[in-house]
């Protein structure tokens, strides 16, 4: 089986997104195009939470099912990509509630091949540092991060999915990194 983290990203013109949403309401094929635009982001931010790749496919699988089902009742009011994580996190909190755990943001992490070992142990070190540092963020800080590096939306997404403004999401997402980078 291929998992999801081997499929690659369609690019999409952000202009055609409200063209391609109402198609797919209608058009399981235009819903196939919004499926393979935002199939990575979705998967790796559940992969950073869930830690386990058979379990971030599966809640990957049902948030795509969950949003190809109520697509019909979605309003063009806000970002589409905010809407389909809001979905992605309601059944990654369906996922926990039947399974008691969570992991921690760094087991999305992956470390390059091809590095020497004296490059790879500085890596590990500073990795491990950063580890640290991030596990004593709060769960709103952590998911603020894995919200814009490793599902890589928007802060206009980010803030409509939070339900924020948008320079408040990028003053408090500055102010965390000011903070992490201090702290290393």
């Amino acid at each position: 089986m291929i998992g999801y983290e081997a499929v690659k990203t369609t690019s999409m013109n952000h202009d055609e997104l409200p063209d391609l949403i109402t198609a797919a309401k209608s058009d399981p094929r235009a819903f196939g195009r919004l499926y393979d635009h935002y199939l990575q982001p979705v998967y790796r931010y559940l992969y950073s939470r869930l830690g386990n790749a058979h379990e971030a496919e599966d809640v990957t699988s049902l948030t795509f099912i969950a949003a190809y089902e109520a697509l019909p009742k979605y309003r063009e009011q806000g970002q589409f990509a905010a809407w389909l994580f809001r979905i992605a996190r309601s059944k990654m909190n369906d996922h926990f509630r039947r399974n008691k755990y969570e992991v921690e943001l760094e087991a999305a992490e992956r470390i390059s091949a091809g590095e020497d070992a004296l490059g790879a142990l500085i890596h590990d070190e500073e990795l491990s540092k950063l580890r640290y540092v991030i596990r004593n963020l709060n769960p709103e800080e952590q998911d603020l991060i894995r919200l814009r590096y490793v599902a890589e939306l928007t802060f206009v997404e980010i803030a409509d999915l939070l339900g924020k403004r948008e320079d408040a999401v990028k003053k408090t997402m500055y102010r965390l990194l000011a903070r992490l980078k201090s702290q290393m």
